[in-house]
């Protein structure tokens, strides 16, 4: 079952090591199909390198094992945790990618400093509290922090973007470590650094939302 998305899960999570967002075998990609409700993520402590759609994982929103040979991701519970409680997102990306994890270290939010930050997390990615891996605790902390953006920052952990799709919650990833990286250099020089006004993040979402990329049906 979920043949395809096994497929795409699989390639989702190998791109996380390509993009230099993860390394060893921590991080993760999951999705939930829109009409089973059913789950596909990555196995736990596989390299990114040998995974195979085969060996990605599905569960129900309870945590059962649907189909899979593999112990799913230790995140598992984490990510079903958000899912239950926003129907809105569909993909959850974990990853622990440098600069934004410097930021999580230090328990600091990520404030919208460039329009292309606003277009993806309106005024900030924010940091949570601290929070024990394996349960469903950090599945709390994303729901309880993210509100209207699609990222949140772990405490002393890492990165957790979502999205409506794969892609979208990919992409969140790539431009959160992108915006960290920025934000990093400049308050070097600047520790007072000014974020984007509310009205330009305002603007700016919305020019993302109604202008940017392709319509669907013109999409390649």
């Amino acid at each position: 079952m979920l043949e395809i998305w096994k497929q795409l899960v699989c390639d989702a999570n190998k791109a996380l090591k390509d993009l230099q967002l993860v390394k060893w075998t921590s991080g993760n990609v999951s999705y939930r199909d829109f009409e089973s409700n059913r789950v596909v993520i990555k196995p736990s402590g596989v390299h990114f390198d040998v995974l195979k759609p085969e060996d990605m994982v599905i569960v129900d929103l309870d945590g059962n094992v649907i189909e899979g040979r593999l112990k799913p991701s230790v995140d598992t519970a984490s990510h079903l945790y958000v899912y239950r409680h926003r129907d809105d997102i569909h993909s959850i990306v974990h990853t622990h990618s440098p600069f934004a994890t410097s930021f999580a270290i230090r328990g600091l939010d990520i404030p919208s400093y460039t329009t292309t930050a606003a277009n993806l997390f309106n005024d900030r990615v924010p940091c949570s509290d601290f929070a024990a891996i394996g349960e469903e605790e950090i599945g709390k902390q994303i729901i309880d922090h993210i509100s209207d953006s699609s990222a949140v920052l772990l405490r002393n952990h890492g990165v957790f973007t979502v999205g409506k799709d794969i892609e979208h919650a990919l992409k969140a990833a790539v431009i959160l470590e992108e915006t960290a990286e920025y934000a990093h250099y400049a308050t070097l020089h600047e520790p007072d650094l000014q974020p984007l006004s509310k009205e330009v993040i305002r603007q700016c979402s919305h020019f993302y939302k109604t202008a940017y990329g392709q319509k669907e049906e013109n999409k390649l």
